[in-house]
């Protein structure tokens, strides 16, 4: 049997052509061989076309290069957090390798980034094809950020701080160079993207605080002034002690006035029973007679109280002995007018010394009731000016509390503007925590296409396609190819085999 015949099978009748619709699945070693001797011219055309097409395109297709770097991250000023709380000078340092890793890969991939390198060396340079045929949509700029989007690689070494980064272009040069202006740009934006505020902000607010410091300065100071207010403790232990003075004199001016008073009364009531007047000579007989008369005026008396302590008032005895007690009464009164009468008086020393001091105590009262008004307005005066004290203190220390905080916010800014002046000092020089440590570098070799590795996947699709092709040639087409099959299909022996040829 050959490419170019149709089996016919012999059976028991007559031999005859055998055809039929359904497909044929080759099974078996044999069946696998017989296809591949049937079909070999297709299987050699096939392979044959496939490996020169791929071999042909791949010495055809243009060589690209591709320019490696190497970037070394380092813990650094970047990866301390200062507070931008005034007076929190604390510090927190980010060291998570993997955070930090992916975050210089995405400033290393965004596309201001890119679009600052493309703009740079121009689009002409790294893609001349898009300059020369500009797409459709959107501007060649844009078409040439997204290719080099496509050919920049970015990746992290693992359980490192290591980045790689490899940049794929036609032109050597053009990659190294691009490559090199990636990593320059990538410090600038690392430094920019890191930096804490600018030292000519700071300096700004730096000026305002050291403004709010003065006026709240002045307005102490003017407060101060104002209220004679220098030292508040002192002042306040002077009027609380002046205080206590003034009340101690109080009480005992008080004190004396009440003494005073009683005295005044006490003299008062000696005047009354001293006479103003006192007899020069006197009847001794007469005198004798009224004396002996008070002291049974005296017996009366006692006799008096000791019946009333036994019988009522109305008892006949106690109405007796008050009888007698008017009699002597009488008797004493009408004897001591006839003596008065009778007798030489002249003025009584007791009587005038007592006026006198009567006179000197009502005098001095005023004045003692004078000075006690004086001491309650002076305490008066004192209430008044310890409260005002207390609120002139915290007028004062509201005034200091403001004084204390503009202070510290502008000792706290003038430690920031140093710091930044200092970052701003290091960005300049472009001191950062990157280091290249290894450059992009003209490459000498393309890295595509690998035309041994294309050639040898050449003949691997060309094999695979021609007897992918010879099989499915072989499964569509009509009849039976081998005895095997025809029993297969048929259910009957096959006696012969007959060859037929066109």
């Amino acid at each position: 049997m050959s490419d170019d015949s149709t089996g016919n099978v012999a059976g028991a009748g007559p031999a005859r052509e055998i055809r039929t619709d359904s497909r044929d699945e080759p099974s078996g070693l044999r069946d696998f061989l017989t296809v591949l001797f049937k079909r070999r011219s297709t299987i050699l055309v096939t392979f044959a076309t496939v490996v020169a097409t791929v071999t042909i395109g791949t010495f055809l297709l243009p060589p690209t290069y591709e320019a490696n770097a190497r970037l070394l991250v380092k813990v650094g000023r970047e990866n301390v957090y200062r507070s931008e709380v005034a007076g929190d000078n604390s510090q927190i340092l980010s060291v998570n390798n993997e955070e930090i890793i992916n975050s210089e890969t995405s400033i290393l991939t965004s596309r201001d980034l890119v679009t600052k390198v493309v703009s740079t060396i121009t689009v002409a340079e790294i893609y001349p094809g898009l300059a020369k045929s500009p797409p459709r949509r959107g501007t060649p700029l844009d078409a040439a950020v997204e290719q080099f989007i496509k050919d920049l690689s970015v990746e992290g070494v693992k359980k490192s701080n290591v980045i790689e980064i490899s940049l794929q272009n036609e032109n050597p040069r053009v990659a190294a160079k691009a490559l090199k202006l990636l990593v320059d740009l990538f410090k600038e934006k690392h430094l920019w993207a890191y930096s804490g505020p600018k030292s000519s902000y700071l300096e700004q607010q730096l000026a305002s605080y050291d403004q709010r410091l003065k006026q709240s300065q002045d307005q102490l100071e003017e407060f101060k002034q104002k209220n004679r207010v220098f030292s508040l403790d002192e002042q306040r232990s002077l009027l609380l002690k002046q205080q206590a003075e003034l009340d101690t004199a109080l009480k005992a001016t008080e004190n004396q006035i009440k003494e005073v008073q009683e005295r005044i009364a006490a003299l008062k009531r000696q005047m009354q029973t001293v006479s103003p007047a006192v007899p020069l000579s006197t009847e001794t007989e007469r005198y004798r007679s009224v004396d002996e008369a008070k002291a049974q005026l005296l017996t009366l008396q006692l006799k008096e109280q000791e019946l009333l302590r036994k019988y009522t008032e109305n008892n006949q005895l106690v109405v007796s002995v008050r009888r007698e007690m008017e009699i002597v009464r009488a008797f004493i009164t009408g004897q001591e007018q006839d003596i008065k009468g009778r007798m030489q008086t002249g003025q009584n020393v007791v009587y005038q010394d007592v006026e006198r001091e009567l006179l000197r105590l009502q005098a001095e009262l005023p004045s003692q009731e004078a000075k006690a008004a004086s001491l309650r307005g002076q305490i008066a005066q004192l209430n008044l000016e310890i409260p005002r004290l207390d609120m002139t203190e915290m007028q004062l220390e509201n005034l200091k509390r403001d004084t204390a905080v503009n202070d510290k916010n502008y000792r706290t800014y003038v430690e920031k503007v140093e710091d930044a002046r200092i970052l701003d000092d290091l960005n300049r020089q472009k001191s950062a925590n990157i280091s290249v440590i290894e450059e992009s570098t003209v490459p000498a070799l393309p890295v595509k296409p690998r035309k041994l590795l294309n050639i040898a996947l050449g003949l691997l699709l060309g094999m695979f396609a021609a007897l992918g092709l010879a099989f499915a040639m072989e499964f569509s087409a009509q009849g039976l190819s081998t005895p095997e099959s025809a029993e297969r299909r048929l259910g009957v022996p096959v006696l012969a085999t007959i060859a037929l040829k066109r």
